[in-house]
This record gives structure tokens, sequence and C-alpha cells, in this order.
């Protein structure tokens, strides 16, 4: 909700495959999904803060597994520029918007709250 109220009414970029200039260059893969503003990406912004959230808060329990999350949100944010529906700089703003807001709201949930009942586990 953010990327569409604080950037998206404010910008008003067109996406690529609206943009008359540019969509007869490049190769479509799906129809236009409406004639919505462009920047920021919301699906990059919303799956790079759970991804941020995900990662910041199991790292401690998962390690390195944790990472899938934020190649779980690459790959999203990468399908949104591969078929047409948004430019590279929408999705890469779009991400570190979301990585921002995940960050922080790991921040709070870790030091409010965590994950206590992983701290009194039996070593194997």
């Amino acid at each position: 909700m953010g990327g569409t109220y604080l950037f998206k009414h404010n910008f008003g970029r067109d996406r690529p495959c609206a943009d008359p200039d540019f969509y007869t260059h490049v190769r479509l893969l799906i129809n236009c999904v409406g004639h919505g503003n462009s920047f920021i990406s919301n699906h990059a912004a919303n799956h790079f803060g759970i991804a941020t959230f995900f990662y910041t808060s199991f790292y401690p329990i998962l390690k390195k597994w944790a990472g899938i999350a934020l190649v779980w949100a690459a790959l999203i944010a990468y399908a949104q520029v591969y078929v047409g529906i948004h430019y590279p700089f929408d999705v890469l703003t779009g991400a570190l918007f979301g990585s921002l807001i995940g960050l922080g709201t790991a921040k709070l949930f870790n030091n409010r709250y965590g994950f206590a009942i992983f701290d009194n586990q039996p070593e194997a």
C-alpha cells in the first residue's frame, strides 16, 4: 500500500507494456495488466518485505537456508521485468523499499517477541 500511495500516484510512470514508445520494441509475454502506474513494483516490495522479515527473524535458526526467501523474492522481481510489466529500476526500487520495511518490522518483532521458544533447545 505504501508503494501505491507514496510512489505510484506521485510519479505516474506508465508500465513498459503500456508505453507506446517502448512496447513496440520488445516482445511482451503476457497481455498488459492495465494501464496503471509502474513505479515502484509492489510485487517486488511485498515479496522482498516478507523475505527480509523471514531472513532476519529466522536466520539464527535456519542459518543459510533462510536465504531461500531472498532468492524467491528475487525470482518474483525478475519475472516482473521479464514479462514486460515493470522496468528494472521499478523492481530495484520496490525491492529496496520492501527490504527496508521488512527489516524495520523484523527489528521490532525480534526486539519485542523474537523466538524465545528456540532459545532453550538442547544441543544435539
